[in-house]
């Protein structure tokens, strides 16, 4: 994610119609005593159908960033989606599918689900009670689902795009888009909202046949019926909640080829088209230069979408990077520096998309390495110098860790400021973890590990363990002393080969940074960033 400047809660409702719900991941035994919490409030059923428990509670899988996202005791595998899209200012009907696989015995499901109206839930075709309570839909099915089942979940709502400012649904010029990073894709619909649980995405989205709409993945069926058209998408692969993206609206497509023939397609603004393209051009040239660098293209396709909206930053959806239409209609910032920031967007789908923190606490892992591939294009094209952005961060560094923490242990964000977390401590701050990295092993060695990474956990999960493990064999020795530090170190270490590089005094200001420092999603764009050479 890069920056570009600077949950409706409704009140406990029950049902009886069902829906088939889905699992999540990883579990450890703080998820199972909140699990055996559940089980025991629960109680026995009747012959009046299943007991609501008396005092349903919000779950998690205790993210130590956001505790309550994600749901213990399932596995999710596919979503299918489906929306009815009238207007922007209304709710859209929709239809939320989830296939999943109980890695636990559940008599209650839950899913991350708010700013919507639920108005009834299937559980393998059978009606199930449900209740809302928190940013939680608790599902009560009519018999208890055994461990190891495979089942569905079906549940008919409403998903609601306005009031958007804590993400989910973005209102553009003339129709909708999504940012669901990092927690708000339950404002959109009923899910397992953590990275940890990617399944298989569907998307079919109906709406005015004047409009197109766009969405992660393949185009399947279009159907048109009267004055509306069904349109539908499939990913090949699986993918994380947070990554979803939608676009509908007065939109161009153009389509080319990139590498190795891989299909692209582009959303924009149709009035936008012919100024755009000179940016659309570039993409299969950004997609060899980091194939080169990380390895083949992880996806079935890529494309960027432009909106005309205002987000605050740019985002890496998978095979479908959102941007602000502003980023490159401006005339404000200069070319390499706007490449620059397609290239981040455009490594996320390597580093964050097709390898997935295992919890937000790694997010330095996604964002560590976009800053660093950024970096790095820019370096080598002549425009801004590695080394000179590294330095400047590695004065800041000390000051970035005492305000947000270590890189790998980044702290909370404030309740209000979900997007917090996207601090210049896990940007520049991550890629000074890997300049220092390789300034240690070596750039063959370096490399060789980029490529490792991201081979070894395609369309997986991983953590900063994992990654240190990967280090440490690609290098042939235990680098776990090396790099432990700088990742969870209070302060700074010594930089190998340069030992004249100092942490500047700690600055007071929270948030201090330099220019072009990542704070907030993706790049701040407040002023040119890091030594710009002159020319």
């Amino acid at each position: 994610m890069t920056f570009s400047s600077g949950r409706r809660t409704r009140p406990p409702r029950t049902g009886r119609r069902p829906w088939p719900p889905r699992t999540g991941r990883r579990r450890t035994a703080l998820v199972a005593a909140a699990m055996a919490a559940v089980f025991l409030a629960v109680g026995p059923s009747s012959a009046a159908g299943p007991v609501i428990p008396p005092h349903p509670k919000p779950l998690g899988i205790g993210d130590p960033l956001f505790p309550q996202l994600g749901n213990p005791g399932y596995d999710v595998t596919a979503y299918d989606l489906a929306f009815d899209y009238h207007r922007q200012d209304r709710p859209l009907d929709a239809v939320t599918t989830i296939d999943a696989r109980a890695t636990a015995a559940l008599r209650t499901i839950n899913l991350d689900f708010t700013q919507g109206i639920v108005d009834s839930v299937r559980v393998d075709g059978e009606r199930a009670r449900f209740v809302t309570t928190g940013e939680d839909l608790v599902i009560i099915p009519s018999a208890p689902v055994r461990r190891g089942a495979a089942f569905r979940i079906t549940v008919r709502h409403t998903s609601d795009p306005r009031g958007g400012a804590s993400g989910g649904w973005v209102r553009t010029s003339d129709g909708l888009a999504m940012a669901n990073q990092a927690n708000a894709a339950h404002r959109v619909f009923p899910c397992n909202d953590h990275p940890s649980d990617k399944a298989r995405f569907t998307f079919r989205i109906t709406a005015p046949k004047s409009l197109t709409v766009v969405a992660n993945g393949q185009p399947g069926q279009r159907v048109r019926k009267g004055s509306r058209t069904t349109w539908t998408y499939r990913l090949a692969h699986p993918m994380a909640t947070e990554l979803a993206q939608i676009s509908i609206g007065r939109s161009a497509v153009p389509h080319r080829t990139g590498p190795h023939g891989l299909p692209m397609r582009d959303v924009v603004p149709a009035a936008d088209r012919t100024r755009l393209e000179k940016w659309l051009a570039r993409t299969p040239g950004q997609l060899g230069w980091m194939e080169k660098k990380a390895g083949r293209y992880p996806f079935e396709n890529y494309g960027v979408l432009i909106a005309h909206a205002t987000t605050g930053f740019e985002l890496e959806t998978q095979t479908l990077s959102l941007f602000e239409r502003d980023l490159f209609t401006s005339g404000q910032l200069p070319r390499w520096y706007i490449e620059s920031i397609m290239v981040h967007e455009l490594a996320h789908q390597w580093f964050g998309d097709s390898v997935s923190p295992r919890r937000w606490s790694d997010l330095w892992l996604n964002e560590g390495h976009a800053t660093w591939y950024e970096a790095l294009y820019a370096d080598e094209h002549g425009k801004a110098s590695l080394k000179r952005r590294m330095r400047k961060a590695y004065g800041q560094s000390d000051t970035w860790r005492a305000e947000a923490g270590p890189p790998a242990a980044p702290k909370p964000a404030d309740p209000d400021q979900q997007i917090g977390i996207f601090r210049p401590i896990v940007y520049d701050g991550g890629a000074l973890v890997l300049y220092a990295l390789r300034q240690r092993i070596g750039r063959t060695a370096f490399e060789r590990l980029e490529r490792q990474w991201v081979l070894r956990h395609r369309d997986g999960v991983a953590s900063t363990a994992d990654f240190i493990r990967l280090a440490s064999e690609v290098a042939g020795r235990d680098l776990s002393g090396f790099l432990r530090p700088w990742l969870y170190g209070r302060t700074t270490p010594p930089m190998p080969g340069h030992p004249d590089w100092k942490p500047a005094a700690q600055q007071t200001a929270k948030g201090a940074a330099p220019p072009g420092a990542r704070a907030g999603r993706h790049a701040v764009r407040h002023a040119v960033p890091w030594a710009v050479k002159p020319g």
